[in-house]
C-alpha cells in the first residue's frame, strides 16, 4: 500500500546536529535560547535562504526591543541634560543638545544601519519556515501589523524546500 505514494521530499525531518547538538546554520533552530538566537542572528547576517523558527525570530525582536529601550532612555537623559531654552515670546529655541544626546543619536543610527539587512533576512527566512515566499516580507515594511502576523505563523514542513544544505555552513 505504501508503494503507491512516493515519499514527500518536504517532510519535516530534523536537521543533522552539529558538534554542540545544535542544527547547522542552514536549518531552523526550534526552541533556541535567547542568547543563541542573538548569536545566530549575526552569524546569518545577510542569509536570505533557509528558514528561521519562531523562537529565532521573536528572541531577536525582544533583544532589539531591549536595546531600543536602553538607547531611548539614554537619549532622553541626554535631552533632559541639554542646554535647550525656548523663548516664551518668540517660541525660538536656543542652546543645544548635550554631548550624551549626540553620542546616543550616532550610536542609534549606526545600530539601525548595522541591523537593517540581517533583520530583513530574518523576516525573509521566517516566511520560508511558514512555506511562504520571502518577498512577502516587503508588505510588513509598509504595514507593521503584517510582520507580527507573519512572525506568529506556524512552521510548515513544506518550507523545507527553501533549505540549501548542499555546500552550506
Amino acid at each position: 500500500m505504501s508503494d503507491q505514494y512516493p515519499p514527500n521530499p518536504y517532510s519535516q525531518q530534523p536537521a543533522p546536529a552539529g558538534p554542540g547538538g545544535e542544527p547547522p546554520l542552514w536549518a531552523p533552530y526550534y526552541g533556541i535560547s535567547f542568547g543563541g538566537a542573538v548569536s545566530r542572528f549575526f552569524k546569518k547576517y545577510a542569509t536570505f535562504s533557509g528558514r528561521a523558527s519562531r523562537s529565532e525570530f521573536w528572541w531577536w525582536y525582544l533583544a532589539n526591543g531591549i536595546i531600543g529601550i536602553v538607547l531611548g532612555i539614554l537619549a532622553g537623559i541626554g535631552a533632559a541634560t541639554s542646554d535647550l531654552r525656548v523663548d516664551s515670546y518668540t517660541g525660538q529655541m536656543s542652546g543645544g543638545f548635550s554631548a550624551l544626546y549626540w553620542i546616543i543619536a550616532v550610536i542609534s543610527l549606526l545600530w539601525g544601519l548595522a541591523i537593517l539587512v540581517p533583520t530583513l533576512a530574518l523576516g525573509w527566512r521566517r516566511l520560508h519556515d511558514a512555506n511562504l515566499a520571502g518577498p512577502l516580507w516587503f508588505i510588513a515594511l509598509f504595514i507593521g501589523i503584517v510582520g507580527i502576523v507573519y512572525g506568529l505563523l506556524p512552521s510548515n514542513p513544506e518550507g523545507a524546500r527553501f533549505d540549501r544544505p548542499e555546500g552550506a555552513r
